[in-house]
């Protein structure tokens, strides 16, 4: 009688185990920021341009709100149209396409779309952190799809992965 109780008591201790373990969960958000709130209050992005040989007129317009997003999201910061204790401004420098994995037809079997944007950082109150710098990145499709079918889903990715590396070496110093 004594080992049921004990098995009993031993399988309430599992469960109680088991319900603490699932309700615990730790996660890590790797956003954080190294801004002195005390010093830096605002900033200012200016709208980016497309001087790229290649243009899609939607490119900038997406990159200048996910540009505004991440910030808003991110920081504490507030938004001035200019003169900012932070300054972000630049432009779209490339937009081009190259053909990827030749195949024994002659033929690219995959085609590469590359963005690269020009960013220029000022950093009003430490001047020290001032930098100007090109941010790429890219992705590959199928060749046989025309890049007016996948290109909306192409440059979002591409866009999310430049504002990124932005935000990171603006204000996360990483």
């Amino acid at each position: 009688m004594a080992w049921i109780k004990k098995s009993i008591l031993a399988t309430l201790v599992l469960i109680a185990v088991a319900v603490v373990m699932k309700s615990c969960t730790v996660s890590f958000k790797f956003n954080g920021t190294s801004i002195d709130y005390s010093k830096i209050k605002t900033i200012s992005i200016s709208e980016f341009t497309n001087t790229a040989t290649l243009v899609y007129p939607p490119l900038v317009i997406q990159l200048n709100e996910a540009l505004q997003d991440i910030y808003r999201k991110q920081t504490r910061l507030n938004f001035v149209n200019q003169g900012g204790d932070l300054e972000v401004e630049g432009e779209v420098t490339g937009y081009t396409l190259t053909p990827l994995s030749i195949q024994s037809d002659a033929y690219a079997a995959e085609t590469r779309l590359t963005m690269t944007v020009r960013v220029r950082f000022t950093n009003n109150v430490n001047p020290d952190e001032n930098f100007e710098s090109n941010f790429t990145a890219f992705q590959n499709f199928e060749s046989s799809k025309m890049l007016n079918d996948v290109q909306d889903e192409l440059i979002g990715v591409m866009i999310e992965e430049i504002v990124d590396q932005i935000y990171n070496k603006t204000v996360a110093n990483w």
